[in-house]
């Protein structure tokens, strides 16, 4: 309705101008000269009056933008005091601002609302432009974790921690790493996650910091609590036999130098006691040399690795086995070129110990088969699976199996699975395992 009515106001000064030119005209075409000196000042009147409106339009319009510019929408447009021709104008102006001031509450309320978030999340937050280093905006969970009250710029940091410094400009977007946090009192494990984002020409990373001191801590001890019971068990499965023997070895010697005389049986049950007693000293020996070996892998070698040829080195290794003990191996690879980068060596004794766990599961099977299958999974990163149609895991050790020593096998080191899940972690990979009694067994190994 208030763009009409200016409308009209435009419309009918330029009709009452048209005609008076068109009266001017006529009357000039009639050599009615004098009229002209009437027509003339009218003329000079309306044209005056056209563009003292034209002008009072554009400061109105001038002074909204201004007001819309600086951000200004507490802004009130006079209306019933204006000209009429310009109420419409100012009305509008008003609404438009009142509608901004509304727009930009909310926003403000919203802002306020999440800032009040993350100052109260115990994890710190950090955001900063990429080009400058410039730092948008830090929680006080950050300032307290860091123990610094401000930082400018994320170059500011490089003389506080350079090490944390140089994990946080090197860190991509999307991606996790585990740093140290050294406030010299003491040293705090955290893990920093990045994502970025850019607002108009500018690009910012947004990095979250989050403590993990006491979650490592606690799964630490958890791990230790677990290796000490199987390393006790199995000490005490080889220390226990030995005294017991050598007391038994020491109360038939000292019967003998009472008697004076040893008999040939006596001689026969030493002889065995002390051969049993080395047997029992080199299975010690021996599991202290397997423990020793479990720490000796601390580096791989990376390279970019060809799946295909990988899996047949392995089949190729393991093919007389399985045709001995009548298992069939199926190798899925749906994608010939599929690659992971990772120390082939490593891997390849990853893939030998699984295969020799799933044939000692499919023993009793009635068809054994095994499957060794590679795909990239739904984040784009490359999976082996290898599965059988075995006896499976009881639920209630399929949390043991990465222990150190922990074995069901009566043979068994109980190491083959450590080293398994040893060398993804050196891979930064992980191992999974699903299994179900009766039904078979999965083992998910992600690069």
């Amino acid at each position: 309705m208030k763009s009409k009515k200016f409308g009209w106001n435009i419309l009918w000064r330029l009709i009452l101008v048209f005609g008076v030119m068109l009266a001017a005209s006529y009357a000039f075409v009639r050599g009615w000269y004098m009229l002209e000196f009437v027509i003339a000042p009218l003329l000079i009147f309306l044209f005056i009056d056209y563009y003292r409106f034209y002008r009072k339009a554009q400061t109105e319009i001038e002074q909204f933008v201004e007001s819309i510019h600086y951000r200004d929408f507490s802004r009130h447009f006079e209306v019933k005091r204006a000209p009429a021709e310009l109420q419409p104008f100012r009305s509008g102006f008003n609404e438009i601002n009142s509608t901004f001031k509304v727009i930009s509450k909310e926003r403000e309320t919203q802002y306020l609302h999440l800032k009040t978030i993350l100052e109260m999340v115990d994890t710190g937050i950090l955001s900063y432009d990429v080009h400058n280093g410039e730092i948008l905006w830090m929680n006080e969970s950050l300032k307290t974790l860091l123990q610094i009250p401000y930082l400018k710029t994320i170059h500011s940091l490089e003389k506080r921690n350079a090490g944390l410094y140089s994990d946080i400009v090197g860190l991509k977007s999307g991606s996790q790493q585990v740093s140290v946090i050294d406030n010299k009192r003491n040293k705090t494990k955290i893990l920093l996650s990045a994502t970025t984002f850019a607002n108009e020409d500018r690009t910012y990373k947004l990095i979250a910091f989050q403590n993990i001191n006491e979650a490592l801590d606690e799964s630490e001890s958890q791990a230790w609590q677990k290796l000490l019971s199987v390393l006790t068990h199995e000490i005490m499965n080889s220390v226990a036999p030995i005294s017991s023997l050598a007391e038994t070895l020491k109360h038939r010697i000292q019967d003998s130098n009472e008697n004076q005389e040893v008999s040939r049986e006596a001689l026969n049950d030493i002889d065995m006691g002390i051969t049993t007693i080395q047997k029992r000293s080199e299975g010690l020996l021996k599991f202290t040399e397997t423990y020793r070996s479990l720490s000796k892998i601390t580096r791989a070698n990376v390279s970019r690795v060809l799946l295909i040829e990988l899996f047949e080195h392995v089949q190729q290794l393991m093919q007389p086995t399985l045709e001995k003990k009548r298992i069939s191996l199926e190798v899925i690879l749906r994608d010939p070129f599929l690659t992971i980068d990772a120390d082939a060596s490593l891997v390849e004794q990853v893939l030998i110990n699984l295969l020799l766990n799933a044939i000692d599961a499919v023993k009793d099977a009635s068809q054994p088969r095994i499957t060794i299958q590679a795909e990239l999974s739904s984040n784009a990163r490359p999976v082996i699976r290898v599965s059988d149609n075995g006896a499976g895991i009881p639920q209630d050790i399929l949390d043991k199996i990465f222990i150190p020593f922990f074995s069901t096998k009566k043979t068994g080191s109980g190491i083959g699975l450590s080293l398994c899940k040893q060398v993804m972690m050196l891979h930064k990979g992980s191992i999974h395992v699903q299994s179900v009694e009766g039904e078979g067994t999965v083992f998910i190994l992600s690069f």
